[in-house]
């Protein structure tokens, strides 16, 4: 890559030379043909008027007169013709003009003309009449060959040589420096792809701002590839705790009634149905994330009372409540509707696994809320566990995440809060864990749902 960029470098470079010696050639002849031109106009309008004056004639014959005039002016040529009225010339013109060229038609009505034959010879042509002849106008004629401009084109060589090698040297040095960083990314890179996610890409300093973005990118990507590993790791030893210890139960259970040796079939056949529908649950878990990960997750959203949804979940749950000695509230007492846009199916899913969640670490109390929070409806569940930690609230509904500073009846995968979000955040609600609640114990949960009007669910609220 380095040689293709230092040769592609050195070809603009050389293109670019190219391309000015081209046109600098074209202009130079352009402005030095001009310039003769010009020139040799003036100068033939002074001999012109010499001539028809007659000052020069009455010292030389009319022939030395033109010699030393033509060697005067270092011309290529000067001769003077005779126009007739009828639009002939008779003489000879100089070398490489032809009448049609110097515009018989113009010098009839005693203008001048100039002009260019070829790539350097200019010429102009005047009539100049006098008092001696009247049978025709004499036209002065003068030409003039401009120098070859390609002579000045070596010393341009010269120094487009010269650009030319100052152009390799800068062109190896910014080779250099722009392909060392893409070469380390690309070792990183590779050592990722290996599996090594630890390797990172040295920033070094002075280097151009969009290699050190490239770099960090590339090291915040290994960073969060290995955090990604570590999750991974820690859910798969978390899902396989969750699996073995029901499994490990309807074994045990399954197997000592087919072997006769249950106490009571009935109370190992419960247990056996208890834990398979703990495993129903974690599985379910599982696929909730799966479809809302693929956006495949089926919502209905209607407006819909987040009161109704509460006391019909905490209701179910009570029985459970129960069985763990937990006293499970809610509040208001009333049946005051709190009308929210949501799904009520996913809506009763976010408040069971929020009481599910809380009923794991809760000592006594499980409190389920509805009202305004702020200025917009909202659902919580509080528990009078032992909290969260402050650096541990806003990781609290990451997948996967697990608290080792708390103790609760059971740990968890780590999926109940992610699913809880998910679904939240789908509904376009947004949630947040709160701790400590009262008197530094305790955890709070709380969705928060855009605020509607009431009036346009039920006119006669």
């Amino acid at each position: 890559m380095r040689r293709r960029l230092t040769f592609a470098m050195l070809l603009l470079v050389a293109a670019t030379l190219v391309v000015t010696s081209i046109g600098s050639y074209y202009f130079i002849r352009r402005a030095a043909i001009s310039t003769a031109q010009q020139q040799l106009v003036g100068q033939a309008r002074a001999i012109s008027r010499t001539i028809s004056d007659g000052t020069v004639s009455t010292q030389f014959s009319f022939k030395n007169e033109l010699e030393v005039l033509d060697n005067a002016g270092a011309f290529d040529g000067l001769r003077v013709v005779e126009l007739h009225s009828d639009g002939t010339v008779t003489g000879s013109l100089p070398s490489g003009l032809t009448p049609r060229m110097i515009r018989i038609h113009t010098l009839m009505t005693g203008r001048q003309t100039a002009g260019s034959a070829g790539s350097r010879l200019v010429f102009t042509a005047i009539p100049t009449p006098t008092a001696e002849i009247t049978a025709y106008t004499p036209v002065l004629v003068i030409t003039r060959r401009v120098s070859n401009p390609k002579d000045g084109l070596r010393y341009f060589g010269l120094v487009g040589a010269i650009a030319l090698l100052i152009a390799a040297a800068v062109a190896v040095g910014l080779a250099q420096r722009f392909t060392r960083p893409l070469l380390a990314a690309v070792r990183a890179t590779r050592r990722i792809a290996d599996g090594d996610l630890g390797a990172t890409v040295a920033v070094e300093p002075h280097l151009y701002p969009e290699f050190v973005q490239l770099a960090e990118s590339i090291n915040s990507m290994g960073s969060n590839l290995g955090r990604a590993r570590n999750q991974e790791r820690q859910f798969l030893l978390s899902i396989s705790h969750e699996l073995r210890t029901p499994l490990t139960s309807i074994r045990g259970y399954a197997d000592a009634i087919v072997d006769g040796a249950a106490e009571d079939p009935v109370d190992a056949a419960a247990v056996i149905g208890d834990e398979a529908r703990r495993l129903e649950r974690l599985v379910q878990d599982l696929l909730d994330l799966a479809r809302l990960d693929a956006d495949r997750f089926s919502l209905d959203i209607q407006r819909v009372d987040c009161t109704d949804v509460a006391r019909r979940v905490v209701d179910g749950f009570r029985p459970r409540a129960v069985a763990l000695g937990l006293e499970l509230a809610i509040v208001p007492t009333e049946t005051t509707p709190l009308w929210v846009e949501a799904d009520a199916d996913r809506l009763g899913q976010i408040v069971a696994n929020l009481v599910e969640n809380a009923s794991s670490f809760a000592h006594r109390h499980i409190v389920v809320g509805t009202g305004m929070v702020g200025r917009a409806p909202a659902i919580w569940v509080a528990d009078d566990g032992p909290g969260i930690p402050p650096d541990k609230l806003g990781r609290v509904f990451e997948r996967h995440f697990t608290s080792d500073d708390s103790v609760g009846r059971r740990q968890g995968s780590g999926l109940g809060l992610a699913i809880v979000s998910e679904l939240a955040s789908a509904m376009g609600a947004v949630v947040q864990a709160d701790s400590p609640v009262a008197d530094g114990r305790g955890a709070r949960m709380v969705v928060r749902f855009h605020p509607i009007d009431a009036r346009s669910v039920n006119p006669s609220a």
